[in-house]
């Protein structure tokens, strides 16, 4: 099986549901009491008002058969107020039924026509305009990066792709290569130029004053001799490399902020399940396809996968994608669906009959990657000072001697005279097999632990077989060079 991540870019090839609609007035507007719509109730309660006033008028005029023979008329003064005064009543309730009447359908129509009114729009667009305000008021200090809590998308994917596009960038390395002048071979002809050995891709994340930042990963930009970025609009720029860390395959570099319009915030990778949702957009096989956008999901997540890089073999720690990712992809945005950068691009498996397995770095683990190589332009890690082979990677001859319980461990082929490992003791041929009392089977097993379990200064104790004895030895650790 073999991963491609330090030949991922691309050699030169010159020739080559529904949502049911929903109105704010619906609820009001045909808000009915008691199955009657508001005006019809409105008649109903007139009607009824009526019915009630013509009762009483009629209970006033009413004369009881058995008193009508005593019945004495009164003036005519006074039978005009009782006829007059049932009208009277008759007309207030009739008032103040139309008052409760225009009032209730006052109040629906101004509930009913509001949301259509700009009166809403103009309190949010204010509130936004402040929270611009504050925010446009920071300070353009370089700060470090971090990863955002997730997002809650309010677009479609079609404007969250178009919108980070404008961050990604596609990035080309130039090396420069012996030629020959002379058709003859003379080799008093030979001269060097730079040449486009391959292309990857980038993400800027991050624009300060007059410097803007790129992330991409440290195979694609190791070796050159000149980088070239190539931007959303067509422009294209060169780049300064901040720093690089080829055990984490992953480089920062800088170019002028006046080329960059927009940049990608990082998401938070921990949050990540199998299942979810997630984008890739690179520039696979070279810049004529670039910004290209393939959609897949999470298909697992915290994998650890070896990988071999010019510092050593490494367990790498990376999110299993079945998105399509090609050579030229290197150095891309794995996204989510809010348009948050929760990784790189970075590998694949390009085994014959293998498909649909692609892997990124989690943002989680390359945010603080990239502060540090911002700050100090490398990462900062103890440095033994040896070189290293698997046990069961050497001749038979160098475990002859060892116990026959011993199986593995790492064997000492060379060491740095200024090292902590000099001034250990250390010897060649000395097989290592625990680091404080830590098993180390291999290599990589020794590089995890001397990168993610100790720093600068801390004393460590190693087990060792030498000449088929058992020793312990004793090494401060000091700042990092290159190798282990």
């Amino acid at each position: 099986m073999e991963f491609r991540n330090q030949n991922e870019f691309e050699p030169n090839q010159q020739n080559s549901p529904e949502v049911p609609e929903h109105t704010p007035t619906d609820e009001l507007s045909n808000t009915k009491t008691n199955g009657v719509h508001p005006e019809e109730n409105m008649n109903a309660v007139d009607a009824t008002f009526t019915v009630e006033a013509n009762k009483f008028e009629g209970k006033e005029s009413q004369v009881n058969s058995e008193e009508s023979a005593e019945f004495i008329a009164p003036p005519f003064k006074e039978q005009t107020r009782a006829a007059t005064q049932p009208k009277q009543k008759k007309r207030m309730i009739k008032g103040f039924a139309s008052t409760v009447a225009a009032g209730v359908i006052g109040s629906v129509l101004t509930l009913a026509v509001l949301p259509h009114t700009d009166y809403m729009n103009n309190i949010t667009t204010n509130g936004t305009s402040q929270v611009a305000g504050t925010a446009s008021s920071s300070s353009s200090a370089v700060k470090p990066v971090s990863a955002q809590p997730t997002a809650v998308s309010t677009g479609s994917i079609a404007d969250t792709v178009e919108k980070i596009s404008k961050a990604i960038v596609g990035v080309v390395n130039y090396q420069q290569q012996q030629t020959t002048n002379d058709i003859w071979g003379d080799s008093n002809a030979n001269s060097s130029q730079s040449v486009e050995s391959g292309s990857g891709s980038g993400v800027i994340f991050q624009k300060n004053n007059n410097t803007a930042y790129i992330v991409t990963n440290n195979h694609v930009v190791e070796g050159a001799s000149k980088l070239e970025i190539s931007l959303y609009d067509g422009q294209k720029t060169t780049a300064e490399v901040i720093g690089t860390d080829a055990l984490t395959d992953l480089a920062v570099l800088k170019i002028d902020a006046k080329y960059v319009t927009a940049t990608a915030d990082f998401g938070d990778s921990s949050t990540l399940r199998p299942g979810d949702q997630v984008y890739a957009i690179g520039n696979p096989l070279g810049l004529d396809l670039s910004r290209t956008v393939t959609q897949g999901i999470v298909s697992a997540t915290n994998r650890s996968i070896s990988v071999s890089t010019s510092a050593g073999k490494w367990d790498t720690n990376v999110i299993q994608t079945d998105a399509a990712i090609n050579p030229g992809n290197s150095g891309g945005a794995l996204i989510n669906p809010q348009g948050q950068v929760i990784g790189i691009n970075s590998l694949k498996i390009s085994e014959s009959g293998i498909e649909g397995l692609g892997f990124a770095i989690p943002s989680n683990d390359l945010v603080p990657i990239v502060n540090q190589l911002i700050k100090n332009g490398k990462i900062d890690r103890p440095y033994l000072g040896v070189g290293l082979a698997d046990l069961d990677q050497v001749q038979q001859m160098y475990s002859q001697s060892l116990p026959e319980n011993v199986k593995k461990g790492v064997l000492v082929m060379n060491i740095d005279p200024n090292s902590a490992a000099a001034d250990a003791g250390f010897q060649p041929k000395d097989l290592i097999v625990s680091m404080n009392g830590t098993e180390i089977s291999n290599s990589t097993d020794l590089r995890k632990y001397l990168y993610t379990k100790v720093n600068n200064g801390d004393v460590i104790k190693f087990g060792i077989y030498r000449d088929g004895k058992q020793m312990t030895l004793t090494a401060k650790l000091r700042s990092n060079h290159k190798g282990a």
